[in-house]
């Protein structure tokens, strides 16, 4: 089965939390705080497997969590760190957010990423002990792991895409040119899903080629099958127009060449501006005049064009070697730049960023504090330990949120919110 398209959720782990623990040793009477730090949450990585060929590992199982970290211990012993988690991806998978819908990671020239970075973790209580609290009993829990849901889309990996109507002969082409076997009949819809095969030269050089299923009009809003399979030529460097000019199913070869490019351009308007070879198939069964009309229509539009036959490997050869010289002109295949960055984790001592507002509520006044980085020290502070205490209010002072609420104007008795917490202010 051919899925090209998937949604998955990743989570990273949590970094595991700092330990609070007092040194006990015989004939020691004050040791000290010595709890250890938090192991770091595992990662969530992505890593491209080229054995695969599809997403279809995400048809059933589409979450991805990664092992928190282990809290910290007595005698200063880190917890340890969690185990990361491997996700398998094809080469030429595109990574968005499904959120906004933005490109975090193409895995084309990549063997690996981070995609979700686990939490660090907290730290002991030894970390807070100074010359005035030498005792502190509080510690810092480990972040919160990085988690996102994201789309994975599959964009294939060739040199030169195969575009045409049904049953114009790309699959026989394929077939002739290298060693794929895509099913071949005559039929419209034989080819169901996207083929790839890989051309070999004389002089032992070599390109893929992909037979994508046929189009027909209004495949770019989601006609027949094509408009599931246009986003495989959008990596291709070079485009083969496959056109059959034989005339017995009778359609004009004009029109299906105006219809497929009008397609290509509604679609992606960047397709259509990417260099193009007309092949006229089926020319050992076709009217020289349809030919030649058909030949100097794309002359006239400045395309080259080449007159084979598929099925007898007429002007096939030449076809191939003048494909192999043209892609060595063009520029390598297209890798999409990113358009999301994977957030940092939000620590103090990097981003000090607040917003306070002043309201009125029932006649008194309330400051309502917006910080982000706020959370996680909020989340470290034992509200019934003086010592904490005393570490929140050293934040909330060096961070210069203190000295804003007196420019504010900020009395006595006034009212501090900080997320859901409401604190009395005191001078």
């Amino acid at each position: 089965m051919f899925i090209d398209i998937a949604n998955i959720y990743v989570k990273a782990g949590k970094g595991g939390d700092g330990a609070v623990s007092f040194h006990r040793e015989r004939c020691v009477t004050s040791g000290g705080p010595d709890g250890g730090d938090g192991g770091k949450g595992g990662d969530v990585i992505l890593k491209v497997d080229n054995n695969l060929s599809t997403l279809i590992n995400f048809k059933y199982k589409k979450r991805f969590i990664a092992q928190d970290g282990r809290p910290g211990g007595k005698k200063r012993c880190f917890g340890k760190s969690g185990e990361n988690i491997i996700i398998k991806v094809p080469r030429g998978t595109l990574v968005k957010n499904a959120e906004t819908g933005k490109v975090i990671v193409d895995m084309t020239n990549k063997d690996e990423f981070v995609i979700a970075k686990g939490g660090s973790g907290g730290w002991g209580n030894r970390h807070f002990a100074t010359p005035e609290k030498q005792a502190p009993r509080f510690s810092k829990p480990g972040l919160d792991g990085q988690e996102l849901n994201l789309s994975l889309e599959l964009k294939l990996l060739a040199d030169v895409g195969l575009v045409g109507f049904p049953n114009v002969g790309k699959s026989t082409f394929v077939s002739v040119v290298s060693e794929a076997k895509p099913k071949i009949a005559n039929y419209h819809f034989t080819t169901l899903v996207p083929v790839l095969g890989v051309v070999k030269l004389y002089d032992e050089s070599s390109f893929v080629i992909a037979d994508i299923p046929g189009l027909i009009e209004g495949a770019s809003d989601g006609v027949g099958l094509g408009h599931e399979f246009l986003r495989h030529i959008d990596r291709c460097r070079l485009i083969l127009h496959v056109v059959d000019v034989s005339g017995l199913e009778g359609r004009d070869p004009i029109e299906d060449f105006k219809k497929i490019n009008l397609e290509l351009k509604k679609f992606n308007q960047d397709l259509s501006q990417r260099p193009q070879i007309v092949v006229a198939n089926k020319c050992d069964i076709a009217e020289s005049s349809n030919i030649n009309r058909f030949k100097n229509y794309i002359k006239n539009l400045g395309y080259e064009i080449f007159e084979i036959s598929a099925v007898s490997n007429k002007g096939v050869k030449e076809l191939i070697n003048f494909v192999s010289k043209k892609l060595s002109e063009l520029p390598p295949i297209r890798e999409y730049e990113p358009e999301e960055e994977i957030l940092e984790e939000i620590e103090v001592k990097n981003n000090k960023e607040f917003e306070i507002t002043k309201e009125i509520v029932k006649d008194e006044v309330v400051y309502i504090v917006k910080a982000t980085w706020l959370f996680n020290i909020l989340k470290s502070v034992n509200l019934e330990d003086n010592e904490s205490l005393y570490y929140f209010q050293k934040v909330i002072k060096t961070s210069g949120i203190e000295s804003q609420l007196q420019k504010m104007g900020i009395n006595d008795g006034d009212t501090v919110k900080i997320f859901n917490l409401e604190f009395e202010y005191i001078k």
